[in-house]
């Protein structure tokens, strides 16, 4: 029984040990200064972000952009995150704001929003392919106004609940389901005039 119990402890210690550390151990750390855990909070969610960033962008260019943006402002915001949800929903916000502010700046987004209602233009009558009409129906999500863009990318691009978006808008969950339902209103009508177009 003995030999049994000190298998068991040694098993437990080598699970212990292999386990990697929570994202509040690492904030923890970070906080503190401790650059080896920042750097691994940032490497265990780098990937998130950019998708985040690319979801809303709709250019990997400007998601590079944002990711490392977000990256660099982690280093100081960190140290006001309280931890009162998860760290991931805290980290939707702080890459939504950098979006926002890469947006504000007169993103290349727009520019390419444009170039692509001209090309559309200028290719005519051909019937887009499934890809085409996938890629109109995201480039017309982004023209849609901020609170609607941000309630349809988190329910549909994210695959969040109503819940889950309104956590991350900070509005109550009625006011996303109102914002989808007027995005879809508005969408309709976008998709109709670029297949008039």
């Amino acid at each position: 029984m003995r030999k049994a119990n000190t298998s068991q402890m040694r098993m437990m210690a080598m699970t212990l040990e292999t386990s990697e550390p929570s994202d509040m151990d690492l904030v923890g750390r970070a906080r503190e200064g401790d650059r080896d855990a920042f750097g691994e909070l940032v490497e265990r969610h780098y990937d998130f972000v950019h998708g985040v960033a690319w979801r809303w962008c709709g250019s990997r260019a400007d998601a590079e952009d944002v990711a490392q943006d977000v990256c660099v402002r982690l280093a100081k915001a960190i140290k006001g995150y309280k931890g009162g949800g998860a760290f991931t929903t805290w980290l939707y916000a702080v890459t939504l704001n950098a979006v926002r502010d890469l947006k504000r700046k007169g993103t290349r987004d727009a520019m390419r929003t444009e170039a692509y209602g001209v090309h559309a233009l200028v290719l005519g009558g051909a019937e887009p392919d499934a890809d085409g009409r996938a890629e109109a129906l995201w480039s017309a999500v982004r023209k849609l106004p901020d609170k609607q863009r941000d309630a349809v990318l988190l329910v549909y691009g994210e695959g969040l609940s109503h819940a889950a978006a309104a956590d991350i808008m900070a509005v109550a969950e009625a006011t996303v389901s109102w914002h989808i339902h007027e995005a879809k209103k508005r969408l309709k009508v976008l998709m109709r005039s670029a297949g008039d177009e």
